[in-house]
């Protein structure tokens, strides 16, 4: 026998009975759970993501009157108060997208928020930016979604304090 190669050993199969019990138990098992924690690392950073654009990008620009924001609230005719107040929002739901118990409920109203912003760009702006808000709600949607089981702990906590 030659030193590269090596002799064939059988090794018998396992039963149908015993392959199928197991492998469900074996799928759950490590790797289930390594891609709940990748799932849950990456949810998390999409959450810091959105939040430094929504606080950023999006409503920093209106609380310091930066001159393209206010331009365009003089346009909608809304004015420095209604630019305070949606940069006053963005700002929270940024925060609120770091808060865990928070997470769920500041998605969903930064996705009505942006339904707003898209029906003002398309019937004020001619849709020159109604993509912008159309996607930023699809990365919110799903933390809402993925992030509803924390919505119950807001749900105690507010129960009790009553």
């Amino acid at each position: 026998m030659s030193e590269t190669t090596a002799p064939i050993t059988r090794v018998a199969a396992p039963s149908a009975t015993a392959a199928s019990a197991t492998a469900p138990a074996a799928a759950s098992g490590a790797n289930g759970i390594a891609r709940s924690r990748r799932a849950r690392i990456s949810l998390g950073a999409l959450q810091i993501v959105l939040a430094l654009f929504f606080a950023i990008a999006s409503a920093l620009p209106k609380l310091i009157a930066h001159p393209s924001a206010a331009e365009s609230f003089e346009t909608l005719g809304w004015g420095s108060t209604g630019m305070y107040t949606i940069g006053a929002l963005e700002l929270a739901g940024a925060i609120g997208l770091v808060i865990p118990v928070l997470a769920p409920v500041a998605a969903g109203a930064l996705s009505a928020l942006m339904v707003g912003a898209f029906i003002t760009q398309v019937a004020v702006f001619d849709g020159e930016y109604a993509a912008t808000p159309l996607i930023l709600m699809v990365p919110l949607i799903v933390i809402a979604w993925a992030r509803r089981q924390d919505a119950a702990g807001l749900v105690r906590l507010v129960r009790r304090e009553a």
